[in-house]
């Protein structure tokens, strides 16, 4: 069965909200504080959703939708794996929210101002409160991302 480039990028976005819903319902059923890296983890897969929901309304350009998604992924790749190497050697970080703001922070902080359910920062980036099958959440979070990251990169490769 051949899939439709419509229903991969639909999955792509039901996916990525379904990772968003999965961890807020996980984080209020552990009851986890949310650190600026976490936070900027649920935009990008807000921003992931978006960019499904367009690959599958905008029919040309699939490409381009496909490698905007990845290119989006792999930055959550980056922001989970930057989270994930903070938990196992918070010794050697320098704690987010700490000195001079940096553009990520001041982008989670606007927006924890404009939807403080979502985007409002209780915990440190380096604490480790939850860990399933010897993984962090951040960890579980990269793994996500790279997964979404190669559908983007089967997709922009495969045949129109």
């Amino acid at each position: 069965m051949r899939l439709s480039t419509r229903i991969v990028f639909a999955a792509l976005a039901i996916v990525s909200l379904g990772l968003l819903a999965a961890g807020l319902v996980l984080g209020e059923l552990a009851r986890l504080q949310p650190c600026y890296l976490c936070n900027f983890q649920r935009l990008l897969y807000i921003v992931l959703a978006v960019i499904g929901v367009c690959g599958a309304l905008i029919l040309a350009g699939g490409r381009f939708w496909a490698a905007l998604f990845g290119l989006v992924a792999q930055g959550g790749v980056i922001t989970a794996v930057q989270q994930s190497w903070m938990q196992y050697a918070p010794q050697d970080a320098i704690e987010c929210g700490f000195g001079d703001p940096t553009v990520l922070e001041q982008v989670v902080n606007w927006l924890g101002v404009q939807w403080p359910a979502m985007f409002m920062v209780t915990g440190l980036c380096t604490v480790k409160d939850w860990v399933f099958l010897g993984l962090s959440l951040a960890n579980w979070s990269a793994l996500c991302f790279l997964a979404l990251t190669g559908v983007a990169v089967w997709q922009m490769l495969r045949r129109a």
